[in-house]
This record gives structure tokens, C-alpha cells and sequence, in this order.
């Protein structure tokens, strides 16, 4: 499983009850293959996977791979609590995914051998590959990432940190274990395209596009951009779309995924709103939003 190009991470519809809308979920994920994906990664973070049972998980992960019908790779999440991690894993594999984002344990702090059982633990439920993401309260050495890189089905490291130096070194000690050629790294940083000519220089190109789930036109001009040098257009883009979205995001919490919902709306596609703890945007910071979208695509030449 080789990843090129933008990776898409749906957001989750809900119907006006609150139910998982399975048509517009499939008319979301339609559209961003056709746009280009390089991947889906359904039920995820933007997919609000900490509010999802592992029943809808399964029944996104379902959605995904009828939609998709091989075009690209589909992977799901699963994570949290041992038993219930292994449970989602196998859903996954049951519903036809090609692999599982393996996210951190839940809240309680681990030593590294620790987060080598939990990987070990969960990868023995399912044949699928993992990529595992190392975020929160999992936290990786350079040492225990080349541990779980060497790990039978563990293909991927997928960084939420943010610690460049950490992820340098650990890049470093996954490359140096013999048969990791193909394993692949991942930027799982909120708006990963601000962070983007950072990792690419200590070696991580993949990163996950949550603009790309309301304004693909505007996620691949950089992407493009970024791969061809164009450093004018990257610079435009960091300045005048992705930087004013970041500081947009982080005047609440949970925007990260609220303000993505509430693009995809904008776009034409009703979404429905996010699951408790996260709130929607208020009508202010949706039509701020409006606006950002309107002038990233002007200079995304869309």
C-alpha cells in the first residue's frame, strides 16, 4: 500500500435525527476521488472518529470502499481502549478496508514499552496494515518508533506532535532498520500544509489535507506547488488562505474539525453539524470563513 499525492480525510455527515447520513457520505468521498485524492481516511479525526460507535465506524468504512470501488486505498480508524481498538481493527477488516490509522490509547500515559504492546496488541486483531498515529499521550523515541516500525503489518507513522527535531530523529532510526524501505511517514498535524516545507526537509512528503474536504482546488495547487518549487505560490497560499484559517481555527477549540464541516456545507453539500463536545461555528466565523475560501481559491487561480 504506496501513497501519492494529497490524502483525503472525509468529514462525517450527520442526518437532521443526528444519524449517520450514508448518501451524503458517499457523495462526499465521490467527489474527492474525483477531485484527485491520493487516499481516503474515513471515520478519522476529521471524521470525528471520538464521537462515532464502532458500528458507524463500520458502516463508514463500508460507504468508503463501495464508493471508492478500488480507485484508491480506504483506510479507517480505530483506537482508545485495547479491547475496544481491536474491535474497531476488526470491523475495519470485515467492512473491506486496505488498512486501519491506529490512534493512541486512551488518556492515560504509557511507557514506550507500553505503546509497543499496544500496537502489538491491536495489529494481532486484524491482517490489515496500520499506520499508527503518535499523537496525545503516545509519544514516541526515536528507539520505540523503529520497535513499532519492525512490527509484522505496521506500514506507516503518522506525526500529530509536531516536534520536528523528535520526528528528524526518528526518521533516521526507522530508515536504519533493514526492510523499512517502503515504510512510509505521515504530517497528521492540524492544516498540515502550514507545517508541510518543514517535514519535507527531515524527509516526511505525505500529510493529511483537511482543506482538501471543502476546497480540493485549493489543497492541490499547493500541493503541486510545493512539489514543483513554486515557492511564490506556496508563500500566497500560506499567507493569505492556510495562515488567517489557522488563526480562524484556533480561536476555538474543535474548530479543526467544525470549520471543515462547515466548508464542505459552503460548498453545496449539507453535512449537518459536529457531535458534542465540538460546537459549529457561529455565524460570524462562518461567513469569515466564506470569505477566506472565496479569496484562497482566487489564489489558487480555481
Amino acid at each position: 500500500m504506496k501513497f501519492h499525492g494529497v490524502l483525503f480525510f472525509p468529514v462525517t455527515p450527520f442526518a437532521a435525527d443526528g444519524s449517520l447520513d450514508e448518501e451524503r457520505l458517499a457523495q462526499h468521498i465521490e467527489s474527492g476521488v474525483a477531485a484527485g485524492a491520493g487516499g481516503v481516511f474515513v471515520a478519522c479525526g476529521t471524521g470525528e472518529f471520538h464521537a462515532l460507535s464502532a458500528e458507524e465506524i463500520e458502516r463508514a468504512t463500508l460507504v468508503a470502499v463501495k464508493t471508492t470501488a478500488g480507485r484508491v486505498p480506504v483506510l479507517a480508524a480505530a483506537g482508545g481502549p485495547t479491547p475496544v481498538a481491536r474491535d474497531q481493527a476488526a470491523r475495519v477488516e470485515r467492512a473491506g478496508a486496505d488498512g486501519i490509522l491506529l490512534l493512541p490509547p486512551y488518556l492515560v500515559s504509557a511507557p514506550q514499552q507500553g505503546l509497543v504492546r499496544y500496537v502489538e496488541e491491536v495489529t494481532a486483531a486484524t491482517d490489515l496494515p496500520v499506520v499508527f498515529y503518535q499523537r496525545g499521550t503516545a509519544r514516541l523515541t526515536a528507539e520505540t518508533a523503529a520497535e513499532i516500525a519492525a512490527l509484522p503489518g505496521v506500514v506507516g507513522l503518522k506525526d500529530g506532535i509536531g516536534d520536528i527535531e523528535r520526528m528528524h530523529r526518528i526518521v533516521r532510526a526507522v530508515r536504519a532498520v533493514p526492510g523499512t524501505e517502503d515504510f512510509q511517514f505521515f504530517n497528521g498535524l492540524p492544516t498540515a500544509e502550514m507545517t508541510a516545507p518543514a517535514y519535507r526537509g527531515v524527509g516526511v512528503e505525505l500529510y493529511s489535507s483537511a482543506v482538501f474536504a471543502f476546497a480540493p482546488e485549493i489543497a492541490l495547487a499547493f500541493h503541486r506547488a510545493l512539489a514543483a518549487g513554486d515557492d511564490a505560490l506556496v508563500s500566497r497560499l500560506l499567507d493569505e488562505f492556510y495562515g488567517p484559517l489557522v488563526a480562524l481555527r484556533d480561536e476555538v477549540p474543535g474548530y479543526a474539525v467544525s470549520l471543515v464541516k462547515a466548508g464542505v456545507t459552503l460548498r453545496g453539500l449539507d453535512v449537518g453539524g459536529v457531535r458534542a463536545p465540538l460546537l459549529d461555528p457561529t455565524p460570524e466565523h462562518v461567513a469569515r470563513l466564506s470569505e477566506l475560501l472565496d479569496h484562497g481559491l482566487e489564489v489558487a487561480g480555481a
